[in-house]
């Protein structure tokens, strides 16, 4: 029998209860969390016995959204959930980052962490919800894990920090002003675990003042875990973090030297092959059972970090040379590919990424059927990480978690100065090709696309610039924040904090932590210090582009907008598109008509776009009374001429109104299709256009004035 537990707790303006004990009773670990009406069940099992020689951690985490949670059916031809989307394979992330850490050192057996979303009230956004029940979970369930942490959403609007914001604030966050931030915060009762975000130009105090508020803003979350946890929690799994102390003393004695050696080398090349060569000696020094010990993997990277930390945290230099706070060198190149919209080539020591931007019209814009709705975005931005920028052999498929995730935190740093889509109506791709790594190919992108955009002619509000930074962290309390970190001081180091941003704030901070937190002064270090590498990076950025060309490459579509009544919308399309179909085909651009009346005209010729825009404006457009016109005559009776001269609006030139003399019939001096310039006299009671021709100069199409008529006459 299973004993049912509830508690709730009031939670900013919703409240938030937690419950287990009723569904899915097999898993070690089962919380269904609900905020509002928004519900996520979070399941939890580990393996009671590790696979035999296994050398890592096996976490597996996955956050799904069921259509029915928000009474909806998959779109597509499926009907049914598929493929992971891009939001559920971000929220995966968003729980499996501050909750890896926190596993007891050693753990090695496999743990799988399910959250399913089953009920979306279309206000609260379900990822908080799910790394809360997540958080629940796992620490009912028995597994080692060193938590419970506490997860919030911070907004920024008008000066004041606000807790969870409803997603229909975030949604569209670049169409809403007031709105500055969007940020998600993790972390235990004592420290910060994990930040992400997206920012409008925040200062370096107001983004770590939304952190605090966060942090603080959560602690009541992680009373309601460990209160539910008194009540429904498993017995503690048998698990004691293996003594691999012998081990490692072994490791050190037979390759410490070496090791030392090898991380001297400042080439990332030589260093790896020397890495590779030092354990190699090391393992050929080992007894069977020595090399048979699922710990040795652990002992060989203690050897490494220590060395690499050690060296660090007492003053020396860094493996490449340099100090804790400087840049590598940098090289920014643009247009160097001939026939792309944009690209630019971003260098900053053993890190490049080619990055190229891609201009494109509406119907490129990506919809996205998500749990809360349908949506369109014009601005993409793709990263790719293939295995020869760090010179090895490996498989090559569709984008990884690690892909996406890089993409979308490049994605966030840009937004942000994107122009508003009613100045710029164009859809903009931006693809960022690691052509190298050795650390921060994110930031990397960040930069490149920064220069690409505007390479390709987008009018960006400022560049942006960005730089990851790492952290050594001792047990004694000792630490040093290092500015713009190599790959090696990433994999040993205790923090990946990335900050971007333009020279007047940030405009995306994401922060990993490998430790157990840390602390408001080592972040608020971290962001001063970062903010002087990132104006750095903009200095360096500045010698190949300040601001976007005045011209768009020659292959890139060109788009002009115009606003028609909304009421003219079905005269534009015609019956059954008609004609609509021949102003395509007729002008050669691409037409594309929004539901309000807003009409993009694309092509890569101006003159397909101005033939176009002319069809349409003579649809649409009313005839001025005054104005001259060229028409064509199209049926001559006695009494004067009909001329067609406003797209499908025909008018009467009467006889008297054709020259400056008495005509017996209009055939003395026109004729059928004859082009003709007329002027629009008035209207006549039912309506009928008045046309003129005799005040017109037929040839020049300029206005004979009154004098100069009466002179003809005399």
């Amino acid at each position: 029998m299973f004993d049912e537990v509830k508690k709730s707790i009031q939670w900013g303006q919703e409240t938030l209860t937690l419950e287990t004990g009723k569904v899915a009773r097999q898993a070690d670990g089962t919380v269904i969390a609900t905020l509002g009406e928004t519900s996520v069940m979070a399941n939890v099992t580990f393996a009671k016995e590790p696979k035999p020689g296994q050398d890592f951690f096996p976490l597996t985490v996955h956050y799904q959204e069921k259509y029915y949670a928000a009474g909806k059916i998959p779109g597509g031809f499926f009907k049914r959930e598929a493929r992971p989307s891009e939001k559920e394979t971000l929220t995966a992330r968003l729980i499996d980052r501050p909750i890896r850490p926190l596993f007891a050192p050693g753990f090695k057996h496999e743990v799988l962490v399910m959250c399913t979303v089953l009920s979306h009230d279309l206000v609260n956004d379900p990822d908080i919800v799910a790394m809360i029940a997540a958080s629940a979970a796992l620490t009912i369930s028995g597994v080692p894990f060193m938590g419970p942490i506490g997860a919030a959403r911070v907004g920024f609007a008008n000066g004041e920090y606000v807790l969870n914001p409803e997603v229909q604030d975030m949604d569209h966050l670049r169409s809403n002003p007031e709105q500055r931030l969007d940020l998600v915060v993790a972390g235990t009762k004592d420290a910060v675990m994990m930040v992400e975000s997206e920012a409008y130009e925040l200062t370096e105090e107001e983004m770590l003042g939304a952190v605090k508020f966060g942090h603080e803003a959560m602690q009541p979350v992680i009373d309601l875990i460990i209160d539910l946890a008194e009540s429904a929690a498993k017995e503690p799994f048998d698990f004691q973090s293996p003594d691999y102390s012998a081990l490692y003393a072994r490791v050190k004695e037979l390759g410490e030297a070496d090791m030392r050696a090898a991380y001297a080398i400042r080439d990332k090349a030589d260093r790896h092959d020397a890495v590779t060569a030092a354990k190699a000696k090391v393992k050929a020094g080992l007894t069977e059972d020595e090399l048979a010990d699922a710990n040795l993997g652990s002992a060989l990277k203690k050897l490494e970090s220590g060395i690499l930390r050690g060296d660090i945290i007492n003053g020396g230099a860094r493996i490449d040379g340099r100090d804790t706070r400087t840049v590598r060198s940098i090289v920014s190149e643009v247009g160097i590919l001939p026939r792309t919209h944009g690209s630019s080539l971003f260098t900053r020591g053993e890190t490049q990424a080619l990055v190229v931007t891609t201009l494109g019209t509406g119907d490129d814009e990506q919809i996205i059927d998500a749990l809360h709705g349908n949506s369109r975005s014009n601005f993409l931005l793709h990263y790719n990480f293939p295995p020869y920028s760090v010179g090895e052999v490996g498989r090559v498929g569709s984008p990884g978690r690690r892909e996406i995730g890089h993409g979308k935190l490049a994605w966030r740093a840009l937004q942000a100065v994107l122009p508003a889509a009613t100045d710029f109506p164009y859809t903009i791709r931006v693809v960022s090709e690691i052509t190298e790594s050795n650390g921060s190919s994110s930031m990397a992108s960040v930069c490149g696309g920064s220069l690409s955009m505007m390479d390709a002619g987008v009018p960006l509000k400022a560049p942006v610039a960005g730089v990851a930074m790492g952290l050594i962290l001792e047990d004694d309390g000792k630490y040093a924040v290092l500015t713009d970190i190599l790959g090696d001081e990433d994999h040993l180091g205790d923090m990946d904090f990335k900050v971007a941003g333009t020279e007047n704030g940030i405009t995306s901070l994401q922060m990993d932590i490998k430790v157990q937190g840390i602390t408001p002064e080592i972040m608020e270090q971290a962001l001063a210090q970062a903010k002087d590498g990132r104006m750095h990076i903009l200095g360096e950025m500045s010698k190949a582009l300040t601001e976007g060309r005045n011209e768009f490459s020659a292959h890139a579509p060109r788009i002009e907008t115009m606003q028609i009544p909304t009421d003219k919308i079905r005269e534009v399309i015609g019956s059954g598109g008609k004609v609509i179909r021949e102003i395509v085909e007729v002008s050669g651009a691409k037409v594309d008509i929004n539901d309000d009346g807003v009409i993009k005209i694309a092509s890569a010729n101006a003159d397909s776009i101005k033939k176009a825009y002319d069809m349409i404006y003579s649809i649409v457009a009313e005839p001025e009374e005054g104005q001259i016109y060229t028409g064509k005559v199209v049926k001559l009776v006695d009494f004067g001429a009909f001329v067609n001269f406003f797209g499908k609006r025909d008018g009467l030139v009467h006889v008297s109104q054709i020259a400056n003399r008495r005509l017996g019939h209009p055939n003395e001096i026109l004729k059928e299709g004859q082009e003709v310039k007329v002027k629009l006299l008035g209207f006549d009671d039912r309506g009928k256009v008045r046309l003129g021709m005799k005040m017109v100069d037929q040839e020049t199409g300029a206005e004979i004035d009154e004098k100069q008529e009466q002179s003809a006459e005399g």
